[in-house]
């Protein structure tokens, strides 16, 4: 069972919430950002498909998160700030010059549609999932993970930037995708 390194785990998202409304102390806003920083570098890849374009979204997420946050009165903290990355994705990729958002007539009918619904809320529901469960296994398992997955780099290319050896590579990668299917498995199960 990966150890979980944060210091203020024994106090909820929602407790967070209640204590920055309260005292407007961003350290509370910090330990909120901190937590869900993979699930946010998710989203961004998932639309933006570039990891040094989704960083630098991410770290504009923040900020609009710390600006937009006073503003409202938020009660589920993680679903406010998917929703605010997804459509600050969406807006960055409609903004872009030279590069359209792909939204095909099929895909706007499969929106409207209810089960073209479930299949998107589904889809987002198992990137959640998995940005929770990657930040449950342990250093080396998940460094390895979004070496491979995320950033599309080599086994030579992760043994060169980790030091790691290419069967300790492997190895990592190979069990930090069953622990994450297992974790998210878990997880859905739960629901």
């Amino acid at each position: 069972m990966p150890v979980n390194r944060d210091p203020n785990n024994h106090i909820t998202d929602q407790e967070l919430l209640d204590r920055f409304y309260a005292d407007g102390n961003k350290e509370w806003l910090g330990i909120l950002l901190s937590r869900y920083t993979l699930l946010l570098l998710g989203v961004c890849m998932k639309y933006l498909k570039q990891e040094e374009e989704a960083k630098d979204c991410v770290q504009q997420i923040f900020v609009k998160i710390i600006t937009e946050l006073p503003k409202y009165k938020v009660t589920y903290f993680k679903s406010w700030i998917y929703t605010i990355a997804r459509n600050h994705c969406l807006m960055k990729l409609r903004d872009q010059h030279g590069r359209k958002v792909e939204l095909s007539e099929n895909m706007l009918a499969d929106w409207d549609d209810v089960s073209g619904k479930s299949r998107h809320l589904e889809k987002d529901r198992l990137l959640e999932l998995m940005g929770e469960s990657l930040g449950e296994l342990g250093e080396d398992q998940k460094r390895c993970i979004l070496l491979f997955y995320l950033e599309k780099r080599s086994y030579q290319e992760i043994v060169d930037i980790t030091g790691y050896t290419l069967m300790q590579v492997k190895s990592y990668i190979q069990n930090g995708k069953r622990n994450l299917k297992l974790l998210i498995e878990r997880k859905t199960s739960k629901t």
